[in-house]
């Protein structure tokens, strides 16, 4: 068993699979049920998901402080079982206001649950190692995604199309990840001065992340929400299963390619792989606007996969590593907030600006991309590495702590 694989990453990576399993079962039938089945208004599906994320970022901001504070694993626990508890109210709701509100709920779990937990799965981890911790946790979260859209895909056709008892199958692993919380391991060791008051532990974050930070956060206001991305296929003629498979591909490639990200990323850097993240990124979206051919679509989503597994992990590894392990919490909890106010009002942005077809927002946020890939590629020794080094208390520089 290799060091870095260690117990908490094990369980807290079945959690977030079960957790996602859960998740990404209802995200592509929701939309439908809101409109066909509950009456409401397509404006209604925007406002359900905008409210839902807007609650996620802003609980963020909060709980990672809290997390370096207080014990993490009753925070972990409590996300985890808000957005078991959300599920059962979608499940459960009559009209769309449920919906809202169990959704509202479900994210709020999960703003509560995502910085402890990423502070509780490098818990004693060499830095050198993170890349490949976040790396397999982003793998196994993401399966759960391609697993999730699949057994609604197959439900949908084994119920004759019944939404609503799909729902409620959503619930069972997703309890199922609230009782696998109680089996990680919190070594309690609370450092000099960690009980100060949460806005001071903020600014305790030093320059490197909050400039590594600002360039990712600038990158969350050209990638809008996935949503947006499927309603494009489905604007080019892929079918209601189609942009469901399409979804579950992107996923899957997604999955695949998080744990090598995370291994090039602790051997050559962060930032460089990060950059090469953001090249997929304006293929996937530049292509995406110009394209009609539905083959081609079909590879844009696959590059797409391969953007956010060169990112997702690998930027939150490249958080970790710029701080202490007495900031650890603090520094992804603002990182994932801002992150998450950035796409929403990406959202806003491509949304009103979408007309037709979407293609421009499609090219806008694709040339968008490919200008960063440049900066990121270009300054990839420069951005938080003095930083990095003083706050890991000694040691010289080297590319993977970027």
């Amino acid at each position: 068993m290799r060091s870095w694989l260690t117990r908490n990453v094990r369980v807290l990576s079945a959690v977030s699979f079960l957790q996602d399993t859960a998740s990404e079962l209802l995200y592509p039938l929701l939309p439908i049920y809101l409109t066909t089945v509950l009456g409401a208004p397509a404006a209604v599906v925007g406002a359900v998901e905008g409210a839902a994320e807007g609650a996620a970022s802003l609980t963020k901001l909060a709980a990672g402080p809290l997390g370096d504070r207080f014990a993490r694993r009753p925070l972990i626990a409590s996300g985890y079982g808000m957005a078991a508890l959300g599920k059962v109210m979608v499940a459960a709701a009559t009209a769309w206001p449920g919906v809202l509100a169990g959704r509202v709920v479900d994210r709020l779990g999960k703003g509560i649950r995502g910085a402890p937990r990423d502070a509780l799965l490098v818990a004693d981890v060499d830095e050198a190692a993170r890349g490949r911790v976040f790396g397999f946790h982003r793998a196994m979260d993401t399966l759960g995604a391609v697993v999730g859209p699949l057994l609604g895909l197959a439900g949908y056709e084994l119920l004759d199309h019944q939404i609503a008892p799909l729902l409620w199958v959503a619930v069972v692993p997703a309890v199922l990840s609230v009782a696998l919380v109680f089996l990680v391991r919190e070594r309690r060791v609370v450092p000099r001065g960690a009980r100060r008051a949460v806005f001071a532990r903020v600014r305790d974050l030093p320059g490197g992340y909050w400039r590594v930070t600002a360039l990712v956060v600038g990158f969350g206001l050209v990638n809008f929400p996935d949503a947006l991305l499927l309603l494009r296929l489905n604007e080019i003629g892929f079918s209601v299963a189609e942009v469901i498979l399409a979804y579950v591909g992107y996923n899957a490639v997604y999955a695949l390619s998080s744990y090598p990200a995370g291994l090039a990323a602790d051997r050559f850097g962060r930032s460089a792989v990060f950059g090469v993240g953001l090249v997929f990124f304006a293929i996937g979206y530049a292509g995406l606007g110009l394209t009609t051919d539905a083959l081609t679509a079909w590879l844009l989503i696959g590059a797409y996969g391969l953007f956010t597994g060169c990112t997702d992990g690998v930027g939150k590894a490249w958080i970790s590593s710029l701080v202490g392990a007495d900031l650890q919490g603090s520094a992804q909890g603002v990182f994932q907030g801002l992150s998450g106010f950035a796409i929403l009002a990406a959202g806003l942005w491509a949304g009103f600006m979408w007309g037709d077809d979407g293609s421009l927002p499609l090219l806008i946020s694709g040339v968008a991309g490919a200008v960063l890939a440049i900066v990121v590629l270009g300054w990839r020794y420069r951005v938080g590495t003095a930083t990095s080094s003083s706050s890991a208390k000694g040691g010289a520089p080297t590319p993977a702590t970027e």
